[in-house]
């Protein structure tokens, strides 16, 4: 019979019965018996509702996740020993997903905005991320346990194949107006997540080989626009978490179309080879990345690097394979964020990744992306130890965006300490018109200057004028410049240069701000300050420099010294010191306590953000920051 997935399905009781499979999925299984003969995660009406009602997103997607990964662990249970008992665990599972009236999350769901309704419309299913999660699962389980639903369940995999055309794979071909198709909206992350989701549910559940074909060709032509959508340095705007539900799934979805024989054009295999670098080059240390847009600073899930690895191999890029294999003896290595079952059975089954040496990650010397504005350095190839620093320039517009351009990123020992805040919980308005109403987007809460009271300006229109970075093998000082003048509607502002150096001998990190401005020095484009973040707006209209930091700050005279030791990883036992000239600009300190879940999880229960202000309007001048390990060089003004 034809292979529907590139996996080993129930029958191959070879694979499934190994010791490596069985190590692997030890947690899995032990969790799996535990909770056999349980209620299920349960999603109700009223959970739904509430996205509509309130704004909350988590009350409904955290019991659809439960459940998905409670359907992971069982089936992965009875691939391992297929009795009786787990495969009916498996059933239950499947059929309550089959019953739930939607496949879509609430927060994709255009029910509300069509019919005013707060309840699924279920003759009008639309096909978002989570319809696209289901039908992969269902396509996965029906190519896995086949033989022995069919012998314990007669019926539930036509129901499986009735559910998944109805709601995914007719919608899919029927509507071609889907926005993440790029119809009237740039190609982003849904685009290679959802159709690659597609793509496994046709090749699994699609018994028309006609349509099959059709179905895989327009996936393809779907993929290759996505390659071309990406820049061809390889950069995400998006950044590093989202590089995993963007470029990853791009890179899943290809290896399922070469299962069915179709192969990436060259120009998409250039677009890969470039993309495959880009997880390593964010790498600060320990499980640290350099975050941007609505990205962690520290994953919250575990990813899948053995599609890293596997791409890294194929297209001779030893750093990324090196970085990938370094991952493979940690624990915990199947799933992400979704309890992915797709994810977890490629993994199980990649021959090369199982026999990958892990070792240590190559830590590059540095990195610089010019089509997203991103470059990244450290004080030495190799070592975590020292200094390792971030610019960000591009624009306001982008996808995700924060309204960060020109921010910086500081790491000692590869943990941040001078830092971006990341990622919030999601909820209605974090994609609505008051996005921008949310601390943590907002410019006043990133490494930029509020430039005499205004803060930037989200849109595209806002953005870096220039952007120059050294080569990535420049062993030099390092230094990168852009002129930031272009992200702030301030009448008269000239240039706003910001240069950021890592001298990697002293070590230190130096950010020099110079700027010149053609009209009166209390001039500018709103009139009036903004009052949105009172402390961080003079209110005579002066510049404020903002600095966020992780851990403890002790504030003194022309210097602020932070130690960050963050829970569940390691630590360094030095100090970072931010020196300033204290005749320049006084210097106060914002506490902000976090309460977001997902916050809390990276930093802590607080940030602290160090506002330097300017004693004057000057029409021009220059401002200098030095940052250093406590103790090391001299810590004197420059």
């Amino acid at each position: 019979m034809w292979a529907r997935l590139p996996a080993p399905d129930v029958a191959d009781r070879d694979f499934w019965t190994a010791d490596r499979v069985a190590a692997d999925c030890r947690s899995a299984l032990a969790t799996a018996d535990a909770e056999r003969g349980t209620p299920w995660p349960q999603p109700l009406a009223s959970h739904y509702a509430r996205f509509f009602r309130d704004g909350d997103r988590t009350a409904y997607e955290s019991r659809v996740a439960a459940r998905h990964a409670r359907l992971t662990r069982a089936t992965l249970a009875a691939l391992l020993d297929p009795r009786t008992d787990r495969v009916d665990e498996v059933v239950d599972g499947v059929l309550l997903l089959c019953e739930q009236s939607t496949w879509c999350w609430a927060a994709h769901d255009d029910t509300f905005d069509r019919f005013g309704r707060v309840t699924p419309t279920i003759t009008e299913p639309y096909l978002d991320l989570g319809a696209g999660e289901v039908a992969a699962q269902l396509a996965w389980i029906d190519h896995l346990l086949g033989p022995a639903l069919d012998e314990r369940a007669p019926g539930v995999r036509r129901r499986i194949r009735q559910e998944t055309r109805t709601r995914v794979l007719r919608p899919f071909t029927e509507r071609r107006d889907w926005w993440w198709l790029g119809v009237d909206h740039p190609i982003m992350n849904w685009s290679p997540w959802i159709q690659g989701n597609v793509l496994a549910a046709n090749l699994a559940l699609e018994d028309d080989p006609d349509r099959r074909r059709a179905v895989s060709a327009l996936v393809a032509e779907g993929i290759a626009a996505y390659w071309t959508s990406l820049p061809a340095d390889g950069g995400v705007d998006e950044g590093y978490h989202y590089w995993w539900q963007g470029a990853a799934r791009a890179l899943e979805a290809q290896d399922l179309l070469g299962f069915a024989g179709i192969e990436p054009d060259p120009a998409s295999l250039d677009r890969i080879r470039a993309t495959v670098a880009f997880p390593h080059s964010m790498h600060l240390g320990g499980d640290w990345y350099v975050n941007v847009a609505d990205g962690a600073a520290r994953p919250l899930a575990t990813w899948p690097w053995n599609v890293v690895h596997a791409w890294a191999v194929r297209t001779g890029d030893a750093a990324a394979a090196q970085h990938a294999a370094s991952y493979r003896g940690l624990p915990g290595g199947l799933f992400d964020e979704r309890a992915s079952l797709p994810r977890a059975v490629r993994m199980l089954s990649d021959p090369a990744w199982a026999d990958a040496s892990d070792g240590a990650p190559p830590l590059v010397p540095s990195a610089v992306f010019p089509s997203t504005g991103v470059a990244v350095a450290r004080s030495g190839a190799g070592e975590t130890r020292g200094l390792a620093v971030s610019v960000k320039g591009g624009h306001n517009g982008e996808n995700h965006n924060h309204v960060d351009v020109g921010s910086v990123i500081v790491a000692l020992d590869g943990v941040p300490v001078v830092v971006d805040a990341g990622k919030p919980t999601y909820r209605a308005g974090t994609f609505g018109p008051d996005r921008y109403e949310l601390w943590v987007v907002r410019g006043d809460w990133h490494n930029v200057p509020r430039v005499r009271g205004v803060e930037q300006a989200p849109g595209g229109q806002f953005g870096a004028r220039a952007f120059e970075a050294p080569p990535a093998a420049d062993s030099r000082p390092w230094r990168v410049r852009l002129d930031l003048a272009g992200a702030y509607p301030v009448g008269g502002l000239e240039h706003w240069w910001r240069e950021v150096v890592l001298d990697r001998a002293a070590p230190a990190v130096t950010v020099a701000d110079t700027w010149s401005f053609a009209d009166a020095p209390d001039t500018h484009a709103s009139g009036e300050s903004d009052a949105r973040d009172a402390a961080a707006s003079p209110p005579d209209g002066r510049t404020a420099w903002h600095w966020l930091l992780a851990g403890d700050v002790t504030l003194t005279p022309g210097s602020a010294v932070v130690r960050f030791a963050p829970q569940g990883g390691p630590t360094s036992p030095r100090e970072l010191t931010i020196t300033w000239d204290p005749a320049a600009a006084d210097a106060e300190l914002d506490v902000r306590e976090l309460d977001d879940p997902e916050l809390t999880a990276v930093w802590g229960e607080h940030l602290t953000r160090l506002r330097l202000t300017a004693r004057t309007t000057a029409p021009s001048g220059t401002f200098l920051v030095t940052m250093r390990p406590t103790g090391s060089g001299s810590l004197e003004v420059v």
